[in-house]
């Protein structure tokens, strides 16, 4: 049996992405280009970073799995928003709504923990470049380790909305179930899950955000005592793709942070936070492959052998 609520709440309703009926169709072609390009983009990392044996080092190992983290989110959501515009029909059932909650909050903390892991990989190879051998065994724990605290922090999200009580208003003002938005329709005292989530932003958001400002004022630092100019662009290059990454995830964040604290309309805020949880996995696999020159070669011979196999 699905898990109940204690006011037997069947369904959500989910903000309409559009009321105009003209232009309906063109919103479900724009999400479905976006998420085709998300899945074939960040596949391509997946596939070059598998079939090149020159990516086999720890900074593609994590950028695999970013990319397959993104592939994921995406999935945990724009299918359901395609549907919804197809049928004209918003609502989500209560144990969908949960399922979809929780895995947002899985992989969301885990492109958060990866992104610092990133970073941290990035400062062992430009201030430490002797120290430099991370084993693929410490890589696989490194992302296990995150995997975990994401499900753990999702589990208690998700546990603590299941022990709340409902009102009859179950309109959520955005795409896609997200638990902010589900804890402000209870009825119930909500100041244990309130604290939670504050707490877990602090510990599993912050730690990571100081994690990776550390690595980077640490590179920048040793960066500026190098000699030579090539050597500042060769070290600048090799962690300009992921500072990118890190900027467009982080600065979407805070746009939809600072929109949902200076305007009052739902529907704006709606828009940036698909925009946060959508843009940057679309926007990823271009960041990588148009700055980096292995992946570039990576992606070309992948190209090039594909018809072979068809």
């Amino acid at each position: 049996m699905g898990p109940r609520n204690k006011t037997g709440v069947s369904e959500f309703l989910l903000m309409e992405v559009t009321e105009d009926l003209e232009l309906q169709p063109l919103c479900f072609i724009l999400f479905l280009f976006i998420y085709l390009v998300t899945i074939l983009g960040n596949l391509l990392i997946v596939m070059a970073v598998i079939s090149d044996s020159h990516l086999h080092t720890p900074m593609y190992f994590f950028l695999y799995n970013l990319s397959f983290t993104d592939i994921c989110l995406s999935t945990t959501m724009i299918p359901k928003m395609l549907v919804n515009i197809q049928t004209q029909n918003q609502s989500i059932t209560y144990t969908s709504c949960l399922i979809q909650l929780c895995f947002i909050l899985i992989f969301v903390g885990l492109e958060n923990s990866l992104l610092a892991v990133m970073a941290y990989d990035r400062y062992v190879a430009i201030c430490h470049p002797l120290r430099y051998t991370v084993s693929p065994c410490l890589c696989g724990q490194l992302i296990l380790f995150s995997l975990f605290i994401s499900i753990v922090d999702a589990l208690l999200h998700t546990l603590m909305v299941l022990q709340l009580t409902f009102c009859t208003d179950l309109e959520i003002p955005l795409f896609f179930c997200e638990v902010v938005q589900v804890i402000k329709l209870a009825c119930s005292d909500t100041l244990i899950n309130n604290i939670l989530m504050y707490l877990a932003t602090s510990i599993f958001g912050g730690v990571p955000v100081c994690g990776i400002i550390f690595s980077y004022s640490q590179i920048v630092s040793s960066v500026l005592r190098m000699p030579s100019a090539s050597g500042k662009y060769k070290a600048f290059s090799t962690c300009g793709s992921h500072l990118s990454v890190v900027s467009l995830f982080y600065g979407t964040g805070f746009g939809v942070y600072i929109s949902s604290a200076v305007t009052n309309s739902s529907r704006n805020t709606a828009v940036l936070s698909m925009m946060y949880t959508v843009v940057p996995q679309m926007m990823n696999p271009f960041i990588y492959s148009l700055r980096n020159r292995d992946m570039k070669g990576a992606l070309r011979k992948l190209i090039v052998r594909t018809p072979s196999f068809l």
